[in-house]
């Protein structure tokens, strides 16, 4: 029991610290791109590319941690290649001014502007995309239904500590400080600080006890799928040469994994598209629950800074419109450490909550408190209620971290009843909770199904879809919610002339949240009732197949 719990600490740990990279490093990338002269409907189409980049790449990285075979187990291996994703992002970030003077001194400003977009962008696809393997590690070490509760309790717990560490460290005024003078700033000392914090973190994942591969699973034309996707394979047969140095393998193994990624998108949307009913209803409400909520965390900081307290972000350094936009900004990230405070009490309390209340109360309440805060953000002008308000969707912030995976992994515990009403090509799917229907085609399949070919001709048996491909499927939920606001709340706020425009949508899809909650699947009763061909609404025949 105690191995088992340390291994859960071990796991949330880098949770941990990834949140608290994901808070304080993309606190800053708006003011930052503000200041390098980005207008704001350009600022806000920044923040929707690398949620873009989730959508097309998480269920592909997704689906073939499903089926990737290796030493260090079929997680950590896509954990650590995101890791270095955003240690670069946080690298270049409050130091871009620097590099781009560096590299062109004639005219630095236009190259700034790419850099942060560049490492905006990165920062953001690979702290995002890394949640995926993190989350269905905890369901690979936590597979049954109560197992799940209490895992992805801790695991909210642990996302809402790393947010209130991120959202305080700006909430201080560093600038005073001798080691932040020396590193150039306010925000070059937070970033170099939570670098440490979670390279700190990263460590742990080193002795987490994750399951190895030892044996073949499933063979086509006599070679195993499991041991083609393993590293020694593509070292012995896609190098070209057993003599060729690492380096050169490294280079020839990229080149084709691309070429095998670019090839597999198609066939990895198709399997996406006919994932069961019930995962579209809960895909649904996730959406625009999330849509919401980060329709106001993304643009609370320009919301305060602009709206509350009358700066301007452009504005010359050191001038009183520039120093009333610093002020608000700080007191947005007291806003949002309070919101994570909030979620931290909430992740203690939720599992006991969803217990006595049942889950389907405790998620329609946090959509409800969720339209109601932004409705009396989107009017009042009083700093304390808005901070107030903001702090309160703490409770939505934590069911939403909590509720859509437990009842995933409630899915996948009896797929045969949750999963009956898929689609004809999911009938048949394996009962273990890891692999269900491959993507790859039986061997009698029409020739006219193409798969990817490696350098000799053969066919390359594409990953099986599993838990990992449908956690992907839902985080990319959380990703669309990003890039849709993104592309339109900056245009909206320009037409209206009013950062009022950010609360006010969020109010709005906070309702639509509302409504597709009532299609969701909570309980074996709720299919039963929702699938009922006398209980059927418009809405819900949208949903079904």
């Amino acid at each position: 029991m105690q191995g088992r719990v340390c291994q859960l600490l071990l796991v949330n740990a880098l949770t941990c610290g990834l949140e608290v990279c994901m808070a304080a490093g993309t606190f800053y990338i708006p003011p930052l791109l503000l200041q390098a002269g980005i207008e704001e409907r350009y600022m806000t189409m920044v923040l929707g590319v690398g949620p873009v980049l989730g959508l097309i790449f998480v269920p592909v990285i997704g689906s073939y941690s499903d089926s990737w075979r290796g030493r260090f187990g079929r997680r950590r291996p896509f954990i650590w290649l995101l890791c270095v994703g955003v240690l670069l992002g946080l690298q270049v970030l409050p130091q871009a001014s620097h590099l781009a003077a560096l590299l062109y001194p004639q005219s630095p400003r236009w190259l700034e502007g790419v850099l942060l977009v560049g490492a905006a962008c990165l920062l953001e696809f690979s702290g995002q995309a890394c949640f995926t393997p993190l989350e269905a590690l905890i369901s690979d070490q936590f597979p049954g239904e109560e197992e799940s509760r209490r895992a992805f309790s801790v695991y909210s717990l642990m996302i809402s500590l790393g947010g209130c560490l991120g959202y305080l460290l700006p909430a201080l005024d560093w600038s005073h400080a001798p080691t932040a003078a020396y590193l150039g700033g306010q925000e070059a000392f937070i970033y170099v600080l939570i670098t440490l914090i979670f390279l700190t973190c990263l460590v742990s994942t080193v002795f987490i006890s994750e399951d190895r591969w030892t044996g073949g699973e499933r063979t086509r034309k006599g070679v195993s799928v499991s041991s083609t996707l393993s590293p020694s394979h593509w070292r012995s047969r896609y190098c070209g040469h057993p003599l060729l140095s690492w380096a050169q393998c490294v280079r020839m193994a990229v080149g084709w994994c691309v070429s095998l990624c670019v090839s597999a998108l198609p066939r990895v949307y198709g399997v996406c598209m006919s994932f069961p009913a019930v995962i579209r209803r809960l895909f649904v409400a996730e959406l625009f629950s999330w849509m919401a909520l980060m329709s106001f965390m993304l643009f609370y900081t320009d919301f305060m800074g602009v709206g509350l307290y009358r700066g301007v972000p452009n504005a010359t350094p050191g001038t009183q419109e520039r120093l009333r936009y610093d002020e608000g900004v700080r007191m947005a990230s007291v806003g949002l450490f309070l919101q994570c405070l909030i979620s931290v009490v909430c992740s203690i309390l939720i599992e006991r909550w969803m217990v006595l209340l049942g889950t389907r109360a405790v998620y329609v309440s946090s959509v409800i408190l969720l339209a109601l805060a932004t409705a009396v953000m989107s009017f009042s002008k009083s700093v304390v209620m808005v901070t107030v308000m903001a702090a309160a969707t703490g409770y939505t912030f934590c069911v939403l971290q909590v509720l859509p995976y437990t009842l995933l992994c409630l899915y996948h515990s009896d797929k045969r009843v949750f999963f009956s009403s898929a689609r004809p090509s999911q009938q048949g799917e394996s009962d273990d909770h890891t692999h269900s229907k491959p993507l790859l085609p039986p061997d009698n399949a029409s020739p006219n199904v193409s798969l990817p070919l490696d350098r000799e001709g053969e066919a390359v048996p594409l990953p099986q879809r599993g838990m990992c491909l449908d956690m992907a499927i839902l985080d990319s939920a959380y990703l669309l919610s990003q890039v849709l606001p993104a592309l339109c709340l900056g245009s909206i706020v320009q037409q209206s002339h009013s950062v009022s425009a950010y609360m006010a949508s969020a109010c709005f899809l906070s309702l639509l949240s509302l409504l597709c909650s009532t299609s969701v699947v909570f309980t074996r009763s709720d299919l039963h009732r929702l699938t009922g061909s006398k209980g059927d609404t418009p809405m819900l025949r949208g949903l079904k197949d």
